[in-house]
C-alpha cells in the first residue's frame, strides 16, 4: 500500500509514517494543505491522511479541491477537534473517515487499511461463465451457445453451486449440505439423479462435456 500523509507537526507525521512503514506501506509525507494537494494530484496512492489544519491551504479545503476534480482517494481526516460537528464537517467535505487526536496508530493503520478494502472491493459477477454456458444470477436465465435452457429450481441451485465453483472438485455430502441443506445420507443417490438430469440439459449431444464426474471424489465444472 502506498499512502500519502499530510500534515505539518513534523512529530506527529513521523509517528504516523513510521507505524505504516513497519506495517509494510510506502509512505510519502508533505508539510502543507498546497504541496499535499499537488502531491495527491500526481496518483499512485491507496489512500491519505489528511490534519485540517495545515498551513497555505486547510485539510477540507485540500479535500473539497480533489473530490472537485473528481478524485475518489479514500481519505481519513485527522483533527485535534473530536466534536460531531467537527466530525461532520470533515465527512461533508469529502473525507470518508474521522479520527480525533489524541490517537491510536495502530487504530490509524486499521482504519486506512479498511477503507482501501472497500475502495478496491471488486462487485460481484452478475453472470457466471463456463466455456460457452451462461446462468444469470439476476434473471436466473440459463444459456448454452446462446441457446436457453429451462431448469427446475433444485437444478438451478445445482448448476449455479457448481458453476460458482468452476474448476473445483465438490463431494455429494458438501452439495447435500449447501445446495438443499440436508444431512447426507451415504445411501441416496438423490445428488447422482439431479446430476443425471442437469447433464441431459447441459451437456447435450455434440456438445463438450462441462459436467464431469471424479470417480471416489465428486463432480466438476469446467470447460476442458
Amino acid at each position: 500500500m502506498k499512502l500519502l500523509v499530510i500534515e505539518d507537526d513534523a512529530t506527529i507525521a513521523d509517528f504516523v509514517a513510521e507505524g505504516f512503514r513497519q506495517s509494510g506501506s510506502a509512505v510519502i509525507v508533505a508539510g502543507d494543505g498546497e504541496s499535499g494537494l499537488a502531491t495527491a494530484r500526481l496518483g499512485g496512492f491507496d489512500a491519505a491522511v489528511v490534519d485540517i489544519m495545515l498551513p497555505k491551504m486547510d485539510g477540507l479545503e485540500v479535500i473539497r479541491r480533489l473530490r472537485a476534480l473528481g478524485n475518489r482517494l479514500p481519505v481519513i481526516v485527522l483533527s485535534a477537534r473530536g466534536s460531531v460537528d467537527a466530525k461532520i464537517a470533515g465527512l461533508e467535505a469529502g473525507g470518508d473517515d474521522y479520527l480525533a487526536k489524541p490517537f491510536s496508530v495502530a487504530e490509524l493503520i486499521a482504519r486506512v487499511q479498511a477503507l482501501v478494502r472497500r475502495a478496491t472491493r471488486t462487485a460481484e459477477p452478475t453472470v457466471l461463465t463456463v466455456g460457452d454456458l451462461e446462468l444469470d444470477l439476476v434473471t436466473h436465465r440459463v444459456a448454452r451457445g446462446g441457446e436457453r435452457i429451462d431448469l427446475q429450481p433444485l437444478e438451478y441451485q445445482l448448476l449455479e453451486y457448481l458453476m460458482r465453483n468452476q474448476g473445483r472438485v465438490v463431494t455429494k455430502a458438501v452439495i447435500m449440505d449447501r445446495v438443499w441443506d440436508y444431512r447426507f445420507n451415504p445411501h441416496t443417490n438423490v445428488v447422482e439423479s439431479r446430476i443425471c438430469h442437469l447433464r441431459e440439459k447441459i451437456d447435450r449431444e455434440g456438445s463438450p462435456k462441462l459436467i464431469h464426474t471424479i470417480r471416489g471424489f465428486g463432480y466438476v465444472c469446467e470447460a476442458r
